[in-house]
């Protein structure tokens, strides 16, 4: 008997980082259905900056899509049965509404629903500098039971391209999803170092 597919949301923040999210995306658009289903939402800053560093429409994407205003969808209630979920890249502003429970949107209620399920929550925060205000989110959510993995791309592989520093937090994000699938060399792995 084959396991059952990752139900998986992808939730694109509002802040800077768009490629990591088009990145995961086009990664996750490759695998079969029946390894993972994904479902995306977009909050209202996501679809700017999107067309600002992507260039591209969000309507191309070849996901289940829903509005961030929808609450009809079914990861917004623990009985829909979403086993995780990714907010990439995250803001600051995102990360502290989850921090404090506050569902305002779609994502907020998402993620609400992962911590109260206790299911996997990844936060791509991805900001700098930081403020204190900001740390003690990531160590409320933390506590909450989130995986705070802020976008930090790793340079030991030797990355010639932008596809592949990417990659070393795209993979890094795959690997918590518990998801087979290799971007890159891995660290220590014979024969992988460039």
């Amino acid at each position: 008997m084959s396991a059952s597919p990752l139900k998986l949301v992808v939730a694109v923040g509002g802040a800077s980082g768009a490629p990591y999210a088009r990145r995961i995306l086009e990664v996750l658009a490759a695998q079969p259905a029946d390894v993972v289903q994904t479902h995306v939402v977009f909050s209202k800053a996501a679809h700017q900056v999107w067309a600002e560093e992507i260039g591209t429409p969000t309507a191309d994407l070849p996901f289940k899509k829903w509005d961030a205003r929808d609450f009809n969808a079914p990861f917004a209630s623990g009985s829909g049965g979403f086993h995780a979920m990714v907010v990439i890249p995250c803001s600051m502003g995102g990360l502290g509404r989850i921090a404090h429970g506050i569902s305002e949107d779609l994502i907020g209620r998402a993620a609400d629903v992962m911590l109260k399920e206790r299911r996997k929550l990844i936060l791509v925060a991805r900001d700098t500098p930081l403020s204190l205000i900001h740390l003690e989110n990531m160590t409320a959510v933390t506590r909450a039971g989130a995986i705070v993995l802020p976008a930090m791309p790793s340079f030991y592989a030797r990355p010639h391209t932008i596809e592949e520093l990417l990659d070393t937090v795209v993979g890094r994000v795959l690997d918590h999803l518990g998801l087979p699938i290799k971007l890159g060399p891995r660290w220590g792995a014979e024969g992988e170092r460039r």
